[in-house]
């Protein structure tokens, strides 16, 4: 059960297609760069799943955890880095800081997601890279993120879940002009 005691309203069918209802620019962009790049993916509809409470419920439907997506940025506001983590491990600013080699990081505001990105807070994911053709965010992926062959992440909305082979993440962000950096997130 999601954080309000009620079960989110999720679509049963795992589709491998894009939807056939028109989305929003920014979602219909993501489904373009996966068929142009012939990237396979599997699809679940739901209602918003906006945080990791929520996007527990959409996991049973995949059958594949959702991973943690976060956008970071130093105290100048001159660097930016999304963080790609599993989403049951806890995030401590510190370590990620030390890995990038970053002081005094914080999150990015909502109109950083919105102008870099064309998304809001709880939909972030790789898949919006695509949007930052200025390349201003980093791509940062925790290494533990590649025992597993599988990620799942939000189409610019999280009313959407789609999981798609990690390999084939990696070419869209390289595709996208955001080769990433693999770094180990400790997590004490």
């Amino acid at each position: 059960m999601s954080m309000e005691g009620k079960m989110l309203r999720i679509d049963p069918v795992v589709y491998s297609r894009r939807p056939s209802d028109k989305r929003s620019d920014a979602e219909e962009a993501i489904y373009d760069r996966l068929e142009k790049l012939g990237i396979p993916f599997q699809r679940v509809d739901h209602e918003l799943a906006d945080n990791m409470d929520k996007c527990l419920e959409v996991e049973k439907v995949l059958g594949h955890e959702i991973c943690k997506n976060l956008l970071l940025t130093n105290r100048q506001m001159t660097r930016y880095y999304m963080c790609l983590m599993p989403g049951q491990k806890p995030f401590r600013t510190k370590h990620f800081s030390k890995r990038v080699n970053s002081s005094r990081l914080s999150f990015a505001g909502e109109d950083k997601l919105a102008e870099f990105l064309r998304t809001q807070p709880g939909s972030l994911s790789a898949l919006e890279l695509i949007f930052d053709t200025q390349k201003r965010v980093q791509l940062v992926i925790d290494r533990e993120l590649l025992d597993d062959e599988l990620i799942s992440g939000h189409p610019g909305i999280a009313t959407s879940t789609l999981t798609l082979s990690m390999k084939d993440m990696i070419r869209y962000a390289e595709d996208c002009g955001h080769p990433p950096v693999f770094i180990d997130l400790a997590c004490d």
